[in-house]
């Protein structure tokens, strides 16, 4: 009596050919028939040969190499290469926003679209060192809750925390539910951030997605559409230092040249280098003034130097004061 498994011999023989073979490693006929009896089913050359035939029209790249009088077959090109699963793996288990226990399960499933011999070299991409991961295991329900709500075109309302140090969940405003009109998710140094309009303030907000808690749409209508139309993305992120929020200001930087690099990093290859002589430029960038802003400055030492305007001067005069009064001469 045929196995019941009889009928999915073709999605059997497709799974073997996906796990099992890639351009380095094939398998032989009778290595397939093998194969096939181990899951219960039994199948002739004849029909397996249609098999394979059939894969073909069906999109799978099925190639046959004859080696004296051995015939073997293996899976050519896959839906994604060795070298893009592995910047796959890496990017999971680099993002912050992603938990340890969830970061293993994407990667089991990236894994998967590799053959057995493949996967093994992208469990070896895994371990890096040195990388915090966020202890908020909702994250993934929290992006999920965002985008329909953005699709819905709808307000959401959600609870906010910090960790205190005890290590507990925290929340803010005692407990009191925040409500704004979500616009945008962005990525800023390895987290998600929510950037939306707060009604009440009238203006930009932005929230960690892992700090989120019990986000609910709720049905009412986001407002801000004006201001985020006339936003420019990407000049409004590169503006940011670490999504902390500041007053928008055009700063002008001297820096030594060595520093031009650091600065197109920073803000893009369109900034204007001002030549001052042989061995220092001026800048002239758009910035949202913050201690994150004036202690990226610092940490750049004394290659750079704000010279304008005199208010952002004086901002990083008294954040030199502090510092000194804090640590002491």
């Amino acid at each position: 009596m045929k196995s019941s498994n009889h009928k999915l011999k073709i999605m059997y023989l497709m799974k073997i050919l996906l796990d099992r073979t890639d351009e380095t490693h094939s398998i032989t006929m009778p290595e397939i028939i093998d194969a096939l009896e181990a899951y219960g089913i039994s199948a002739e050359r004849k029909s397996l040969y249609n098999d394979i035939e059939n894969l073909r029209v069906y999109g799978l790249d099925v190639i046959g190499v004859q080696e004296d009088r051995t015939y073997s077959y293996h899976i050519g090109n896959r839906q994604f290469e060795l070298a893009e699963l592995k910047l796959l793996v890496d990017s999971v288990q680099s993002a912050k926003f992603i938990t340890e226990k969830k970061s293993n399960e994407l990667i089991k499933k990236i894994e998967s679209l590799a053959s057995k011999y493949e996967a093994s070299q992208l469990h070896r991409q895994v371990f890096v060192a040195g990388r915090v991961k966020t202890m908020n295991e909702s994250i993934y329900y929290n992006v999920d809750s965002i985008h329909a709500a953005i699709a819905g075109n709808s307000r959401i309302t959600f609870k906010y925390f910090k960790w205190n140090v005890d290590k507990d969940m925290e929340l803010r405003h005692d407990g009191a539910l925040y409500e704004v009109s979500p616009w945008l998710l962005s990525w800023n140094d390895g987290y998600y951030y929510l950037i939306a309009y707060n009604s009440v303030k009238g203006i930009i907000k932005h929230f960690r997605v892992d700090k989120m808690l019990d986000i609910k749409l709720n049905g009412r209508k986001r407002e801000g559409e004006k201001v985020f139309n006339s936003l420019d993305m990407a000049a409004y992120t590169g503006k940011m230092f670490g999504m902390y929020g500041g007053e928008d200001e055009r700063v002008r930087l001297e820096c030594d040249n060595a520093l031009a690099g650091v600065m197109i990093d920073r803000f893009g290859k369109d900034i204007s280098l001002i030549r001052l002589d042989d061995k220092k430029f001026a800048v002239n960038v758009e910035v949202a003034v913050s201690r994150q802003f004036l202690a990226w400055i610092i940490g750049l030492g004394e290659g750079v130097k704000i010279v304008g305007p005199q208010r952002i001067v004086d901002m990083m005069n008294d954040e030199i004061d502090r510092l000194v009064r804090q640590y002491g001469k």
